[in-house]
């Protein structure tokens, strides 16, 4: 067993994005007291540096400067050096971003950022190269004049944070009250689908340009834009995206799952750490578009990518792990990427078919090595390629299977193992939707079973739940996007399984929000709850980034139990924080995504279905097939007084009904899916 030369601090730390600097020279301390303290005590500034594990340049700067003698030494005679997981304390980093952000106009990880000794932003950046080049400054060069400014001007210094950190403060004052008569229409709808065409790439799928982001929440709205109106156009985009997405390097094709984004236009060469947060937004996506579209490819995109998560990321006990590194033996996708020689080898005469379908070269199509994609769709290579599609189908399966079996010989990505509340419930959330949208039991599986692990180790005493759970680590209080998401989990476990005690505990978690995380003169939520002193300003989150913040998520969340619990009143809020956002979500759905689908829900009305009956189970699992994706659904053996959706419906041994509802007036019952459908298709309209 080697023998490492340093042991810093950070070695007591259970993240594995903190252990892996845990051998470091640099005297790192993790965010906590005693590092705030020692600042003070000895007044010095503060170098907090922020990544995560599966981040590529977060590695590299690691290597580069993090593992230099020399620099450590600058290091710690100048600083007090804290290392952030942003995954374990999102908090902080979204305080230390937007300061970025402000400072430099971008932002990114690694993420280091300098303070003074009470935690107050002055000076940050991303990546600092080891030496200067294309007069960037370098990491030494920076650390150099850094401490010079804070000892020879430190007035000036504390003035620029203090300035700083109110320009934070008063960023929470955010959003203006519109009209709501002007913005639940079908105009805005159409406004808003327009600017998000207006980004699209009409050729490659997506929108905007390299590095290109799955905007999952854009081609959602884009699905159900089509839905309500028939605009083919939304449709057109946004299936090019998801065919693009499916057939491109993005997309792991021998092991399923998705990577984070594209560096190119084409959905080629990915960054090529895995997230659960993506896979679970992605799994959310395909499943929408496969009961609209029953694209059979969309099946196998889902089935492909949860059998990746149940068999890479699943902890024995349920739940699921954080990520996958983008590196594996200190290279960028080499565990992804393949040479031609070695698929002639394993492949045989088969790989000449193989290596036109997936554009392989000797030359590489990525860097010198090749990358396993489909620039053109399955179903144009059979007349290329004079063979029916069945038997390419066949050969490119064999293929597959034998190229996973060598590559699971290889020396895998790191995992990182910690466990995260909100995360873990985004995916249940997507397993549901699968589950829904093909009737295969073990996509239920597996999201009942991560929710009894979230209820076993994650959930405290008084309905306080926690934010991380690593065996043995400290446990970070939860915080407003947990909960969200926490609550969305449970509205769509209800919606598949009929368990009423699903929707309880989430109306008691919204309860939760409401009072911890709430503003007194604000509608918006705080990202923390109201007891989080070790940071320097509560921070409002709004923007649908990678996940949907906290905030949209609440507001759809609330307006759904509004009808389940028939409380206007979370209605009325819902309105009010959207009205707040109007205009920005309107001309910005790209980063409002999950704000402007919570629009078209309340434009278009959400349909409030109740199966009662001795079948509801029956019934519900052939409804759910069905793509109606703005719904309240509840499904019991009987009347339930405790639910208003479920309340006087009649039942009889014979028969289950279908009670299609609006304000909770509903039509006649009916006994058939298709009769229950086809009510709903004329209040659709």
């Amino acid at each position: 067993m080697e023998t490492q030369r340093f042991t810093n601090r950070l070695m007591s730390e259970t993240s594995p994005y903190l252990l892996q600097h845990a051998h470091n020279p640099v005297d790192w301390f993790a965010w906590g007291e005693e590092a705030l303290q020692k600042a003070k005590s000895e007044d010095k500034p503060i170098l907090v540096s922020i990544g995560y594990s599966a981040c590529h340049w977060c590695h590299v700067m690691e290597r580069e400067s993090f593992e230099d003698e020399e620099t450590a030494l600058l290091m710690n005679k100048y600083f007090v050096n804290i290392k952030v997981d942003r995954e374990e304390r999102p908090d902080i980093d979204h305080i230390y971003m937007d300061a970025v952000q402000t400072i430099a106009g971008s932002g990114g990880w690694p993420l280091n950022v300098f303070l003074t000794p009470d935690a107050k932003p002055f000076y940050g950046g991303t990546y600092f190269p080891p030496v200067r080049s294309f007069n960037r400054i370098s990491w030494k060069e920076l650390l150099e004049s850094v401490h010079h400014a804070y000892t020879t001007k430190k007035g000036e210094i504390i003035e620029q944070a203090e300035n700083l950190t109110q320009h934070l403060i008063n960023s929470n004052n955010i959003g203006k009250a519109g009209n709501t008569n002007t913005l639940f229409t079908e105009k805005t709808l159409q406004q808003i689908a327009d600017n998000i065409l207006a980004n699209a790439d009409e050729e490659w799928g997506g929108f905007g340009k390299a590095p290109k982001f799955p905007q999952t929440f854009c081609v959602i709205f884009l699905l159900r834009h089509y839905y309500f109106t028939g605009h083919e156009q939304s449709l057109l985009q946004a299936s090019l995206s998801l065919d693009k997405m499916a057939q491109g390097g993005i997309y792991d094709h021998l092991g399923g799952g998705f990577a984070r984004y594209s560096t190119d236009a084409q959905w080629l060469a990915p960054h090529f750490e895995k997230m659960l947060y993506d896979n679970a937004l992605f799994l959310n996506v395909y499943a929408e578009a496969y009961q609209l579209t029953k694209n059979r490819v969309y099946a196998q995109v889902l089935q492909y990518t949860a059998n990746f998560i149940k068999r890479e990321m699943q902890h024995i006990d349920g739940a699921f792990y954080s990520a996958f590194d983008a590196d594996s033996e200190g290279v960028e996708g080499k565990y992804y990427t393949w040479s031609k020689k070695e698929i002639d080898t394993i492949l045989g005469e088969e790989s000449e078919i193989f290596c036109r379908v997936h554009n392989i070269s000797e030359k590489g199509n990525w860097e010198h090595t090749n990358i396993l994609w489909f620039p053109e769709s399955l179903e144009k290579l059979p007349g290329m390629l004079h063979i029916t599609l069945e038997d390419l189908q066949i050969i490119l399966k064999n293929c597959q299977v034998k190229l996973l079996s060598v590559r699971d010989k290889r020396v895998r990505p790191a995992l990182d193992d910690k466990i995260l509340l909100g995360w873990n419930a985004l995916m249940i959330t997507a397993l549901c939707k699968c589950f829904a949208a093909l009737d295969d039991d073990i996509f239920l599986r597996m999201a009942e079973q991560n929710i009894m692990f979230l209820e076993k180790e994650l959930q405290g005493t008084e309905n306080e739940w926690f934010h991380s759970y690593k065996k043995y680590g400290k446990q970070q209080t939860a915080f407003l996007d947990d909960y969200a998401a926490l609550v969305s989990a449970y509205i769509h476990l209800q919606e598949v399984t009929g368990n009423q005690e699903y929707l309880l505990k989430a109306k008691n978690i919204t309860d939760k929000v409401l009072n911890d995380f709430s503003d007194g003169e604000d509608i918006l939520f705080y990202f923390s709850p109201a007891n989080q002193k070790d940071i320097i300003v509560r921070k409002k989150e709004i923007y649908d980034g990678a996940t949907a913040s906290g905030n949209s998520m609440m507001a759809y969340n609330l307006l759904y139990l509004s009808i389940v619990f028939d409380k206007p009143e979370w209605r009325i809020r819902t309105e009010t924080m959207i009205q707040s956002l109007a205009d920005v979500v309107i001309r910005y759905p790209a980063s409002f995504g999950y704000w402007a689908i919570t629009v078209q829900t309340l434009t278009n009305e959400l349909f409030q279905i109740a199966i009662v009956g001795d079948q509801y189970a029956v019934k519900l699992k052939e409804f759910m097939r069905e793509y109606i994706p703005v719904k309240v659904i509840q499904s019991s053996k009987a009347a339930n007084s405790g639910f208003p959706l479920l309340t006087e419906k009649k039942t009889s041994v014979e028969d289950t009904f279908f009670y299609v509802c609006s304000n909770y007036q509903c039509h006649n019952p009916v006994e058939k899916v298709a009769d229950a459908t086809k009510i709903l298709g004329h209040m659709k309209f």
